[in-house]
């Protein structure tokens, strides 16, 4: 299959309604309803009730918990479908099977057979559509378990036409506030939406307001409940920007509880223990089949990869990119920041999307770097160098630096060995400067050959 044929698929894919891509996107009934992607299931077959489904929704971790519990089943022996959203680079980095992502000739194939019933869905969405290929392809392909992330939200979100044997729901903080509401609880309120009556749930690490309301939702589904806080706790043993080591342990306050041992993972941040704990929580509470062994646990922690999470693009000189992207995981970024970094001299690159709240998230920041440049990816929700400047002029006293990607990218490769460049602040900008510094490495490096 040549790139044409692919692109092509793209082109159609996304000449679509693409709520991802729109600008001061409000909430709306008709906007993020789940009768069109029900109308598409049917038409379809309902390729998605064919198979287990781990249904994950959360604001932070919930990517990173997916790519464990993914890698876990896969090193079982299991066959693992894994759909994700947004990517980084590339769209089939969205629909994986054990790590592999769809080959570009099936994503086409997949996408042409599903034509006919896309012409009979008024109003569909990308985001909808791409969903519809997962789910139909993972059948296809005769995959034992799927593991489906929310896109956003959970009680409209296109993935909640499933009916799954287990439902996760991950740290919850602000974000989308003006789609999922101004408050914690209104947002917990939207992720509960994925609890199904019966269906045992995973809670992970909350804040207070989110634990209660999805407390409450799992009382009225008759839905067992799972807290990974009550039930499991860490310690870290070693952290390098190689990896991190950390021993588990279950709470049992009538008795010594039972020691898992130690991980190790090369996902960094104490967060990723969070995660990491949630990923536990879903293998040990999945139907017998699925029944993990200590091995497959060991093997599956160490094999999980997540992009742009505190990623190491390069040593020499430091270059990392974090999809970062709203006030609670600047917080966390910051504490990796001044745990792993201690000692460099640090710079932010920055780049947000339109709807985020900026002006906190450099506030939270600017204490754990040294100096702060902002720029732009080429996603059409990116924030301008004057939109930036507005959001941040009433309190940010440093000096203002707006780098092209292009010009930041031959920057860095000028800086001293003790430098570290640190892109966040969506996973587009993230993604993009993953992209063009890889390109401009090689660049270099042909360059020096000459």
């Amino acid at each position: 299959m040549n790139d044409t044929a692919y692109q092509e698929s793209l082109d159609y894919l996304y000449s679509f309604i693409d709520f991802s891509l729109t600008r001061n996107l409000r909430y709306a009934e008709e906007k993020f309803d789940l009768s069109r992607m029900n109308l598409l299931m049917n038409l379809l077959g309902n390729p998605q009730n064919h198979y287990d489904v781990i249904h994950v929704a959360g604001t932070k971790g919930k990517g990173s918990t997916c790519a464990m519990i993914s890698s876990i089943l896969t090193a079982q022996g299991h066959k693992v479908g894994f759909y994700s959203s947004p990517h980084m680079i590339d769209f089939r980095e969205r629909i994986r099977i054990n790590s592999l992502k769809i080959k570009t000739d099936e994503f086409v194939q997949q996408l042409d057979e599903m034509r006919k019933a896309i012409d009979k869905v008024k109003n569909i969405s990308t985001f909808e559509i791409s969903t519809a290929l997962a789910f139909k392809y993972f059948f296809t392909k005769d995959i034992d378990i799927a593991v489906i992330e929310v896109g956003m939200g959970g009680r409209l979100d296109a993935t909640n036409v499933v009916n799954p044997v287990l439902s996760v729901i991950t740290s919850i903080s602000l974000d989308h506030t003006k789609i999922l509401g101004e408050t914690i609880s209104e947002i917990a309120r939207e992720k509960a939406g994925i609890i199904k009556p019966v269906i045992p749930v995973v809670i992970g690490k909350q804040e207070n307001g989110a634990k209660e309301v999805l407390l409450d939702a799992a009382k009225e589904n008759t839905s067992l409940v799972i807290d990974v806080a009550d039930e499991y706790d860490w310690e870290q043993k070693t952290y390098s920007l190689e990896g991190q080591v950390f021993t588990v342990s279950r709470c049992d306050k009538d008795e010594q509880g039972e020691n898992y041992g130690a991980f190790s993972l090369k996902l960094l941040g104490d967060h990723q223990i969070d995660n990491a704990l949630n990923a536990l929580a879903v293998m040990e509470n999945l139907p017998d089949k699925y029944q993990v062994s200590r091995e497959s646990l060991i093997k599956g922690f160490s094999e999980a990869r997540w992009p742009g999470r505190f990623e190491v693009l390069e040593r020499n000189p430091l270059v990392i990119v974090d999809g970062a992207h709203n006030p609670d995981s600047f917080n966390k970024l910051a504490k990796t920041i001044e745990k792993y970094l201690n000692g460099k001299q640090v710079t932010l690159i920055f780049g947000a999307s339109e709807d985020k709240n900026i002006a906190e998230m450099i506030k939270i920041i600017t204490p754990y770097v040294d100096s702060i440049v902002f720029s732009k990816s080429d996603h059409p929700r990116a924030m301008t160098e004057g939109e930036i400047k507005v959001k941040i002029e009433d309190f940010y006293i440093e000096p203002f630096e707006f780098w092209d990607i292009d010009v930041l990218t031959r920057k860095i490769l000028d800086e001293k060995r003790n430098h570290a460049f640190v892109a966040s602040g969506s996973i587009f900008i993230a993604g993009a400067v993953k992209q063009i510094w890889q390109t401009y490495k090689e660049n270099f490096k042909n360059s020096k050959n000459l």
